[in-house]
């Protein structure tokens, strides 16, 4: 006995080929413009990317000091010099492990000094740089400021929420 007929194999019928879709053109986006065209904020565009945001040095200064502990830390190192335990004594709420990574990053920004002390027990004491006490003038500047509007900016928060 022979195997059975293949079943015939149906012949599909091609489409034809479909005409690509016309290519929409590229849209330009405008051309920034310009608004601010003197002092320190010369050269400020619209709209602001993300990599205008993030290389703005005003943008880093502000991350650093709008943190929760840095203005704590450069209000009592405006006083004078303060050993690290001295430091971890004064901020309640601040772990040791917090004003370890604060002082750091203050260090790194050239804001704050360290100085290790030879002695028994070894001695690590910070200080505001010249950098660190000119920022703390605009910082002082910036919580009188605060202290002045305080009742305005509450006032235009209750009426913000009111309107929630």
């Amino acid at each position: 006995m022979s195997p059975p007929p293949a079943p015939e194999a149906s012949v599909a019928e091609e489409a034809p080929p479909e005409a690509p879709a016309p290519e929409a053109p590229i849209a330009q986006a405008p051309a920034p413009e310009v608004l601010v065209a003197e002092g320190p904020m010369a050269g400020l565009t619209a709209p602001v990317t993300v990599d205008d945001h993030h290389g703005c040095p005003a943008t880093a200064v502000l991350r650093r000091v709008g943190d929760k502990w840095s203005p704590v830390l450069l209000s009592l190192l405006a006083r004078g010099g303060h050993g690290f335990n001295e430091l971890d004594r004064s901020v309640e709420g601040l772990s040791r492990r917090m004003l370890i990574r604060t002082l750091r990053s203050l260090e790194r920004d050239g804001l704050v000094s360290r100085t290790v002390h030879a002695s028994v027990p070894p001695r690590t004491e910070y200080a505001l740089t010249d950098l660190g006490r000119s920022l703390r003038e605009h910082l002082d500047a910036l919580g009188r400021w605060a202290v002045t509007h305080e009742a305005e900016l509450a006032a235009a928060r209750r009426r913000y929420a009111e309107h929630l």
